[in-house]
């Protein structure tokens, strides 16, 4: 057959891979020895930065992701760098004012990103207008991602709608992102043959193994017509991350949707990484072989989560009221209008449920839970009953605009904040760094900027 409509790919082996089945502990130096040969593999992006790589790299590698993303693009001449970023969150779990989240969105493609996929965890468009806009100006391919999901508010109609909006902003392409691997094959069909008739835009579909779906969802989703599909390589693929860039490329040889890859290129790539694998699981005591867990689909919370979860019960003494807290989850996400679980929706409302079941219904409410419930994260998929926002948040003021409008600008104050604490000529990426996460980034130039 003639190589007709190659599905692009995007290699996630330095970005979701690792955080998925490593905590996010790659370091640098582990990437580099083979950085050249993934740059001539052929992909569409190579997914480096952004997500919780930022956090990881200042907290516990101490390393400046800044300067990671440099190193990084020194070496990837060819192929873009894509980042993942949470809309007005950035990379961190509240809204930043308009002038942090533009200017971030400058410096990182100044610094070496080529596609920035931007997602609001709520997939309110409006939380995404900002870093949208600026990414544009700042010449990046910008990607509108919307969260998938399965509740009664979540379908093929109320996604198309999300996805029409982004292109109205401006996205050069379109994202599916199913972050618990909740998308079902013959699903995944449907959506994209929906998406791809109205939407005049590449198509691309980012999944994880969780539930066990992910490379049937994949395949299905190619004969649908998607255009770039995200894979990891074996030794970072499966579990809680997406399927195995060597198993896809193989299944697709000789078909019309040959990615063009050869996937003996990738196997001494992926030999490196097998080795990068068991070291970080030695030096960092993690447990790398993550299960499949298909009770994912039921509860629709990520396995990650469900283990912290059990965890904090443990603590508590009350592992026993384990299965009270899975059946009060999905009660809680509905009451709080259907969110998405993704950071930090999914934070809040495990902990909602938590103390539920620990201390008694809404006995005690954590501020994340009011300000989701009065519109402080932006604009709930479905409408939560006046009744019980009244029960949460009392006569507090409801918000109905766009959340950032509230947040005056940060950066100058920033700027001032770090010249008390001893750094007066802080660069605007360490400036960037103190405003995601101060504590951490304090910590981080005590050891490296004095």
């Amino acid at each position: 057959m003639s190589n007709k409509r190659p599905v692009k790919i995007v290699e996630t082996v330095l970005r979701d891979g690792h955080q998925s089945l490593a905590a996010t502990r790659m370091r640098t130096s582990d990437m580099l020895p083979v950085l050249e040969q993934l740059d001539n593999v052929g992909y569409w992006a190579i997914e480096a930065w952004g997500g919780a790589t930022f956090d990881s790299c200042l907290r516990f590698l101490n390393e400046d992701p800044w300067e990671r993303l440099r190193t990084l693009k020194k070496h990837l001449k060819k192929t873009p760098i894509q980042m993942l970023l949470r809309g007005q969150n950035v990379l961190g779990y509240n809204h930043y004012a308009d002038d942090v989240v533009r200017e971030f969105v400058f410096r990182a493609v100044e610094n070496g990103v080529g596609v920035i996929r931007i997602f609001d965890a709520l997939n309110d468009v409006r939380n995404l207008e900002v870093a949208m806009r600026a990414a544009k100006e700042a010449g990046a391919h910008v990607q509108g991602a919307f969260v998938y999901t399965i509740s009664p508010y979540h379908d093929k109609e109320s996604f198309l709608k999300v996805a029409k909006d982004l292109v109205q902003l401006g996205a050069d392409s379109i994202c599916i992102k199913d972050m618990s691997g909740l998308l079902a094959p013959y699903v995944a069909y449907d959506l994209v043959k929906t998406l791809k008739a109205d939407i005049n835009v590449p198509i691309h579909l980012h999944t994880h193994y969780t539930s066990g779906m992910a490379s049937m969802t994949y395949l299905k989703a190619i004969e649908a017509g998607v255009d770039i599909i995200d894979c990891a390589l074996s030794p970072f693929a499966l579990g809680t991350s997406q399927p195995a860039t060597e198993a896809i490329v193989a299944a697709l040889e000789g078909t019309d949707r040959d990615t063009g890859i050869k996937k003996e290129q990738l196997f001494p790539i992926a030999d490196h990484f097998r080795a990068v694998k068991k070291q970080l699981a030695e030096t960092f005591k993690l447990n790398t072989a993550i299960d499949i867990d298909t009770k994912v689909l039921t509860f629709q919370i990520p396995g990650g989560m469900l283990s912290n979860l059990l965890n904090q019960m443990k603590e508590q003494g009350m592992a026993d009221k384990y299965p009270e807290l899975l059946e009060e989850m999905p009660r809680v996400r509905a009451e709080l209008g259907y969110p998405p679980l993704v950071t930090p929706t999914s934070q809040i409302t495990g902990s909602m449920a938590a103390f539920n079941v620990m201390l008694g219904r809404y006995k005690i409410v954590p501020r994340e839970v009011k300000d989701l419930v009065r519109g402080k994260y932006g604009r709930t998929p479905a409408p939560i009953d006046p009744e019980f926002v009244k029960m949460i948040v009392g006569d507090e003021p409801i918000i109905t605009h766009r959340p950032a409008d509230d947040i005056p600008p940060q950066m100058d104050s920033l700027r001032q904040e770090l010249a008390e604490k001893g750094y007066p000529n802080a660069s605007v990426e360490d400036v960037l760094s103190y405003a995601l996460f101060p504590e951490v980034a304090l910590k981080f130039f005590e050891t490296n900027r004095k």
